[in-house]
């Protein structure tokens, strides 16, 4: 049977986004971490993950915010908070033994810790921001690696902390709700492997 004739232009168009979809086509691969980054396995006793929290708008929080008045920060959105609840869905699901949940005392990673651990969580003062004040990250970044450096387990220890802490810790620029899996060690933190909710 015989294909109906579409017309130049019909097929001039049709021409046109096959093309345009050939240009787009790496970038959409590039736009899918969560297929990329799956080292779940990676998480063994005495391991540590440290994920940035989860989707929050913004860059910064405003200026004269306060940390004991969430509605001056910067904080998750919806889709934000359902990133959150899939983060501990997922170590459920594949049955990764948590034993300790340690979040910096902003909102945001308060939130992402209490949705994806409800009960586990408590605030580490050595894991909150210093993108406003960057005098203090060599002081803080030193007293965050002292305290995964005592961590053994039992199971696995989770940190809800900030894109600058990450960075400092492992030299990776996380994307809101991705984590970082490292094992400590006297000499400092080994990057093991990273993963997406």
């Amino acid at each position: 049977m015989k294909s109906p004739d579409l017309g130049p232009e019909r097929s001039h168009l049709s021409r046109r986004r096959s093309a345009l979809l050939l240009l787009l086509a790496p970038l959409l691969l590039i736009a899918a971490p969560a297929q990329a980054q799956s080292d779940w396995p990676a998480l063994q006793e005495g391991t540590v993950v440290l994920f940035r929290h989860a989707n929050a708008p913004g860059i910064g929080d405003p200026e004269n915010f306060t940390l004991k008045d969430c509605a001056t920060q910067r904080n998750l959105d919806a889709s934000g908070r359902e990133q959150a609840r899939r983060i501990g869905e997922q170590f459920r699901q594949k049955n990764i033994a948590v034993t300790q949940v340690l979040n910096s005392q902003w909102c945001r990673t308060r939130e992402t810790a209490q949705l994806a651990f409800p009960g586990l969580a408590s605030d580490s003062a050595p894991f909150n921001s210093f993108f406003e004040d960057s005098a203090r990250s060599e002081e803080q970044t030193a007293a965050a690696l002292q305290l995964l450096q005592r961590w053994q387990g039992p199971g696995v220890l989770v940190v809800i902390t900030h894109q600058v802490n990450i960075t400092a810790l492992t030299g990776i620029f996380p994307a809101s709700g991705a984590g970082v899996i490292v094992k400590p060690g006297a000499s400092g933190l080994t990057v093991i492997g990273r993963v997406q909710p």
